[in-house]
């Protein structure tokens, strides 16, 4: 009863960094179940099942909020499914062993992307209003859908920073428009595991956990989009992400580390977590006061003006 109480908070709290980033919700639940003992397949598959609910109540949740740009939905979310259909194969294909800290090599890459997207860069916002094309989107899906699948998580942060980097699709609708095609994309990356898999090893009941916290999450994180400060918690969750699959790699036969030298990682990346949130915290405050000053000086020369 703990386990399934810790897996809705889980899936609570993905869905909020999710909902609010455009990232992190299957990263962190396969993290989680990676480190319960599931196999990376079975893990992958959990969460994905759980995302058909998680995905599909944030869109919604979006929509209604604004946060949709249905072309880039369309354009991006069915390359996305084709990708995760593959790799939803690909993962089923491979033994175990093999599969373990492959998995944890690419949440701990992707870790480290959105620690350091989030941390030193932000939210890009120039060029706001260019259309995207589909020759641009559609790789995209295509690749983001294969590393969801056999990571257990990267639709959001392979495909949020890359159009986000575009700077043509304001963030709240570049976050919205990637979660509500998410729903594309799980829903293909659980046919391609059921279809390789079948049930075998899949928890539903872990995945029903997941799942009930993430449909409470989603409408708030579709509201919170707005409020959040998401270049703070987009260095937090990078970090834990990091410092979770770290682990995984470093006690794997491939890189069986001498103890001295995991202390010694382990200590490094706790530092540079420390200092990454505290740099995004100070960055965000630093532009809230320009902001607020920007504000004050328009608002004196329509003073003078008037």
């Amino acid at each position: 009863m703990q386990t399934l109480v810790l897996l809705a908070l889980v899936g609570l709290g993905a869905q909020l960094v999710d909902g609010s980033l455009g990232m992190a919700y299957g990263v962190t639940s396969t993290t989680l179940l990676l480190t319960f003992g599931l196999n990376p397949a079975a893990a992958s598959a959990t969460v994905h099942l759980a995302e058909i609910g998680t995905t599909l109540a944030s869109g919604i949740s979006h929509w209604r909020f604004g946060n949709v740009d249905w072309k880039v939905v369309g354009r991006i979310g069915v390359p996305g499914a084709v990708g995760a259909f593959a790799g939803a194969t690909f993962l089923s294909w491979l033994s175990t062993d093999v599969a373990k800290p492959v998995m944890a090599l690419i949440l701990l890459a992707l870790g480290l992307y959105v620690l350091g997207r989030f941390t030193f860069l932000g939210l890009p916002s120039h060029r706001v209003g260019l259309p995207l094309r589909r020759r641009f989107l559609a790789p995209l899906g295509l690749v983001a859908g294969f590393v969801d699948a056999t990571g257990g998580g990267g639709w959001g942060p392979v495909g949020t920073p890359a159009i986000l980097a575009s700077g043509r699709l304001e963030p709240r609708k570049v976050i919205g428009s990637i979660d509500t095609s998410e729903f594309l994309v799980a829903v293909a990356a659980s046919g391609g595991f059921l279809l390789a898999l079948g049930t075998q090893g899949i928890s539903w009941t872990w995945a029903s956990a997941l799942l009930a916290g993430g449909l409470v999450a989603a409408p708030i994180a579709a509201w919170l989009v707005r409020h959040v400060p998401p270049r703070v918690l987009g260095s937090a969750v990078g970090g834990m992400i990091v410092l979770t699959n770290l682990r995984t790699v470093l006690s794997s036969d491939w890189f069986a580390a001498p103890d001295a030298l995991e202390a010694g990682l382990y200590a490094l990346v706790w530092i540079a977590w420390a200092a990454a949130v505290t740099w995004s915290v100070r960055a965000h405050r630093a532009l809230s006061r320009e902001a607020v000053e920007v504000e004050r000086a328009r608002e004196r020369e329509a003073a003078l003006e008037a």
